[in-house]
C-alpha cells in the first residue's frame, strides 16, 4: 500500500508541481525513512491509519539517531507534504501531520563576500589560460544576477537579450523570469564567446548553452563548485563559499543600497517574499512591515 502511494505522490510532484529530480527525490527518500521505521517498529499501518503519535515517535527516532534538527524539519516538511496530497487525493480524510511541530532552528545565513573580496577573486583569475574568460564571466554571472548554479549552467545563447539588458532565466519548477543584467557582466560573456566559445568543437546538445567545458559539452554544477573552490584557495580565503554565495552576496548588496525588498524577491525567482529573508539580514521588524505594504489586506 505505501508503495502504491509513494509512487502516485511521485508522480504528482513531478506532473502537478514540476519539482526537479533533486528535490523529488528528497520528498520520496524522507517518505521511505517513515515507512522503513514502521516497518522496524513492527507496525503494519496503511497510510490512512497513522496517527500524531506514529509521527512523533519517528522524529524521537531521528532525534536518537543523531539527525540534526535542521534534517528533522526537513522530513517532517515532507511528511505533511505526502499527507495533504493525500488529503487532496481523497485518500485520507484526517491530516495526522498537522500538529506535527517541527524542532526550533537558529536563522543560519550563508556567507556573504564583501564587494572587495570579489573583486579579489576575480583577480585571480588565469586569462592567459583558455578557460581563464569562461570562469570570469561564470563569477561575474553569478553575481551580476544572482543566478542559482543550475540557473547558470542551463542559461541559454537565446535567452540572453543583452540589448534590453536582460536574461532569461528558467529556475525551480520550470518557471522563467527575466533577470537584469550589468554592462560588466555582459561584457564578460561576449568576451568569453567570441575568444573561447566560439572555437570549441560544440556537441549537438549543446549548442545553445551558454558556458561550456572544453570538449564542448554543458558544464556540471561539480564543475562550477570546483571552479569557485580554487579560486577561494588562491586567494587564501577563510569563509566556506560556493555558487550560492554570490546569489546571496547580490540580494545583500541590492538592500544594503536600498534596493525595494519586492524587487529582490522578483529578480531572486522566490514566490513568498517571506523566502528572501534569508538573504536579506533585515531584522524582523522591517520585514513585517514590508510585508504588509505589499499585502492587499495590509
Amino acid at each position: 500500500m505505501w508503495d502504491f502511494e509513494i509512487n502516485n505522490y511521485e508522480n504528482f510532484l513531478r506532473l502537478e508541481r514540476a519539482l526537479s529530480h533533486n528535490s523529488i527525490s528528497a520528498y520520496i527518500s524522507d517518505i521511505k525513512k517513515f515507512n522503513s521505521f514502521l516497518e522496524l517498529s513492527k507496525k503494519d499501518k496503511k497510510p490512512k491509519e497513522i496517527e500524531l503519535s506514529d509521527l512523533e515517535k519517528f522524529i524521537e527516532w531521528l532525534a536518537k539517531m543523531g539527525i540534526s534538527a535542521r534534517t528533522q524539519a526537513r522530513i517532517i516538511s515532507s511528511l505533511k507534504s505526502f499527507f495533504k496530497y493525500l488529503i487532496f487525493d481523497e485518500k485520507i480524510e484526517k491530516d495526522p501531520s498537522s500538529l506535527l511541530e517541527a524542532p526550533k532552528l537558529g536563522m543560519k545565513l550563508p556567507e556573504v563576500l564583501a564587494v572587495e573580496e570579489i573583486d579579489e577573486l576575480l583577480a585571480t583569475i588565469d586569462l592567459s589560460k583558455p578557460e581563464g574568460q569562461r570562469n570570469k564571466a561564470i563569477i561575474e554571472t553569478l553575481y551580476s544576477c544572482g543566478l542559482r548554479v543550475s540557473e547558470l549552467t542551463n542559461l541559454k545563447i537565446s535567452n540572453l537579450f543583452f540589448k534590453q539588458s536582460y536574461i532569461k532565466v528558467t529556475g525551480k519548477g520550470k518557471k522563467e523570469r527575466f533577470v537584469p543584467i550589468g554592462e560588466i557582466a555582459k561584457k564578460e560573456i561576449i568576451l568569453y564567446i567570441e575568444n573561447y566559445r566560439n572555437k570549441l568543437d560544440i556537441k549537438k546538445d549543446s549548442q545553445n548553452i551558454v558556458f561550456l567545458n572544453r570538449r564542448g559539452n554543458k558544464l556540471t554544477r561539480v564543475m562550477i563548485f570546483t571552479i569557485i573552490k580554487q579560486l577561494a584557495q588562491k586567494i587564501g580565503l577563510e569563509k566556506a563559499i560556493s555558487p550560492h554565495t554570490f546569489r546571496h552576496s547580490f540580494a545583500t548588496h541590492l538592500i544594503e543600497g536600498g534596493a525595494d525588498l519586492r524587487a529582490v524577491q522578483e529578480m531572486l525567482g522566490h514566490e513568498s517574499i517571506i523566502t528572501t529573508e534569508i538573504y536579506t539580514h533585515l531584522d524582523r521588524e522591517y520585514l513585517r512591515d514590508a510585508i504588509i505594504s505589499f499585502h492587499p489586506r495590509g
